[in-house]
């Protein structure tokens, strides 16, 4: 009679310890099955991003200037092509880290022949550069220019507030740069990334320092969340094993 209620208690002992396990091992399996999936997405953007940015260019003008989110995420990173003139009146300074220290990029409209504007990322100017320098350093003549399409930047936790009315623009966010350049019938979802043709004349920005880089540690990450789930296993066995 002892020997039977020891034994149910320690049945019972069991399966606090176990139930646990197991409730560990079947979180660290959800998690490691994410990463998975994660992983496979990440993959799959990266091959995407790769193939557009060194594709044919298309023409910038036959782009959709207010696209809905997912044809946005498609055409981001695409190469494109373009022709207008800059509008000197939009030259506006954003404030930038690369690799060649800190700076601005230089935004400015290029009219197409329509009317309508697109606006370009001409590149880095190091820190001293005015709105008006740049403005004056603009071409007048007809340019056609290739680059890569990039989706406006939405304000964000991480990101310090711009100040549009005293000019200090901290992230390339069209709708406040338009609005506040006063510049017309010009695309806001979006701009391009102008791409180095050649080394770029003294005070003219550099271009051609977009950086493609997507983080991708789904991998091991996997692989931690399933050995955490194969140890829970092991611990739960380790319980049998040792109470039996």
């Amino acid at each position: 009679m002892n020997q039977t209620l020891s034994g149910q208690a320690k049945g019972r002992r069991r399966i606090l310890p176990v139930a646990a396990l197991l409730l560990c091992a079947t979180l660290f399996a959800a998690l490691g099955t994410w990463q998975v999936k994660r992983l496979a997405w990440k993959e799959a953007l990266i091959a995407h991003v790769s193939a557009v940015s060194t594709a044919a260019p298309v023409d910038a003008a036959k782009l959709p200037s207010a696209p809905d989110a997912a044809t946005l995420d498609d055409l981001e990173y695409r190469q494109v092509s373009v022709s207008g003139r800059f509008d000197p009146a939009g030259t506006t300074l954003v404030s930038a880290l690369t690799e060649l220290g800190a700076g601005y990029w230089v935004l400015a409209p290029l009219r197409l022949e329509d009317g309508r504007a697109i606006w370009i990322n001409r590149g880095y100017v190091p820190l001293g550069s005015t709105r008006g320098q740049q403005a004056t350093l603009l071409p007048t003549s007809p340019q056609s220019l290739i680059g890569l399409l990039r989706k406006s930047e939405a304000p964000s936790n991480i990101l310090r507030a711009n100040q549009p009315e005293a000019e200090r623009w901290y992230f390339r966010n069209l709708p406040q740069i338009a609005a506040k350049a006063g510049v017309k019938d010009s695309g806001i979802a979006w701009f391009i990334d102008a791409k180095a043709e050649s080394a770029p004349a003294k005070g003219q920005p550099v271009a051609g320092l977009t950086v493609i880089a997507f983080p991708n540690n789904h991998l091991p990450y996997a692989i931690t969340w399933f050995g955490l789930c194969a140890m829970c296993f092991g611990g739960i066995w380790l319980v049998l094993r040792h109470r039996g």
